[in-house]
C-alpha cells in the first residue's frame, strides 16, 4: 500500500522536474503542460505544499512568456496557500514573487509595499539571503522610479548583505546593478569598473549566466554611447553563451535587448552589422571579458580577405 501511495507523488515530482527542465530550455507551451499535470497530480492527493509549488513554477511560466495578468492571479494564490500552511518564510517568497509581477506591472506603489512585508518577514526568520534579495529587488523599484538616491542605498545595503554572508552570486548581481545604477546617474567610468568587478566575479564563479547578462548590460552601454560594432560584439557573444548552456532569454528580455540593439544596427552597414555580431558569436568568452575590462574602443573588424 506504501508504494501504491508513493507512485503519484513520484509522479508529480518527475513531472515537475521535466516541466522546469523544458521551461529553462525556452519550450513554455511544454512546460506549462508538464506543470499543469504535475498541479492536478497535487490536487488528487489533496497535497496543499505541494500544489502551491506547482502554482507558483506556472505563475513564473506565465510571467517568462509575458502572460503579467495570469501570473499575477496565480502568485495570489500562492500567497493564500502559504499563509494557511502557517510558514512566514514561505509566504515571503510567495510574496516576492508577487512583488516582482506587480514590479513588472508598473504598480510601482504596490510593488514595494510587497518588498516591505516580506523584507520583514525574512528578517523575522533570519533569512539572510532572503533579506539581500529583497533589498535588491526594492533597489528595482526604486530604480525604475527614477528614485535613483534611494536605488543606490537599497542596492548598497544589499551588496552589504551578501558580502557579510559570502555570496558570490549575490555580490556580482549587486554590483552590476550598482553599474547600472552608476550609468544612470552619468558616471561611466565607474559603470565600466563595477561591470568589471561583476563580471570577473562570474568569471570565477564559473556563473556564465551571469556572465552572459553582464555582456548584455555592457552591450547596452556601448549602444547607448553608440559604439554600435562593440554593442553587437557584446550581444552576439551573449547569445552564444546562451546557445551553448541552452538558456535563452525569455521573450519580454529578448525584446527589450532587440530594442536596445535596434539603433546599433541601424548606424551600421548591414553587412557591417551581421560581421560584427557574427565576431561577437565566435568570440571566446575570457576574450570578451578582457575586451570588457580594457579601454571602451571601437572594435577592428576583420574584413573578408582577413579569412
Amino acid at each position: 500500500m506504501e508504494g501504491a501511495a508513493a507512485r503519484p507523488k513520484l509522479r508529480a515530482r518527475l513531472l515537475f522536474s521535466a516541466a522546469v527542465l523544458a521551461g529553462e530550455q525556452g519550450d513554455y507551451a511544454s512546460a506549462q503542460r508538464l506543470f499543469d499535470e504535475s498541479l492536478e497530480t497535487c490536487l488528487d492527493l489533496h497535497d496543499n505544499r505541494g500544489v502551491a509549488v506547482a502554482l507558483n513554477a506556472l505563475a513564473v511560466n506565465a510571467r517568462d512568456r509575458g502572460d503579467l495578468s495570469t501570473a499575477s492571479l496565480l502568485f495570489d494564490r500562492c500567497v493564500a496557500i502559504w499563509r494557511d500552511e502557517g510558514d512566514p518564510a514561505d509566504v515571503a517568497r510567495a510574496l516576492s514573487n508577487l512583488a516582482n509581477v506587480t514590479r513588472m506591472q508598473g504598480e510601482a506603489a504596490r510593488a514595494s509595499s510587497l518588498y516591505d512585508e516580506c523584507l520583514a518577514l525574512f528578517r523575522q526568520v533570519g533569512d539572510v539571503a532572503g533579506v539581500a534579495w529583497t533589498l535588491n529587488y526594492q533597489g528595482d523599484v526604486a530604480r525604475e522610479s527614477n528614485d535613483l538616491p534611494a536605488a543606490r542605498s537599497f542596492y548598497e545595503q544589499s551588496l552589504a548583505a551578501f558580502s557579510l554572508s559570502r555570496d558570490g552570486w549575490g555580490i556580482a548581481s549587486a554590483l552590476s546593478d550598482l553599474a547600472g545604477l552608476s550609468w544612470d546617474q552619468g558616471d561611466n567610468d565607474e559603470a565600466r569598473r563595477l561591470y568589471g568587478e561583476s563580471i570577473q566575479m562570474f568569471q570565477n564563479l564559473g556563473h556564465k549566466r551571469g556572465i552572459a547578462r553582464v555582456l548584455e548590460c555592457l552591450a547596452a552601454n556601448a549602444a547607448a554611447q553608440s559604439n554600435a560594432v562593440q554593442a553587437l560584439r557584446f550581444a552576439g557573444c551573449a547569445a552564444a553563451l546562451r546557445e551553448r548552456l541552452g538558456a535563452p532569454l525569455t521573450p519580454a528580455e529578448q525584446h527589450k535587448l532587440e530594442k536596445v540593439l535596434e539603433f546599433a544596427r541601424r548606424t551600421l552597414d548591414t553587412a557591417v552589422g551581421l560581421s560584427a555580431w557574427m565576431e561577437g558569436w565566435a568570440l571566446p568568452v575570457e576574450q570578451a571579458i578582457q575586451e570588457a575590462l580594457g579601454p571602451c574602443a571601437e572594435p577592428t573588424l576583420r574584413t573578408g580577405s582577413d579569412g
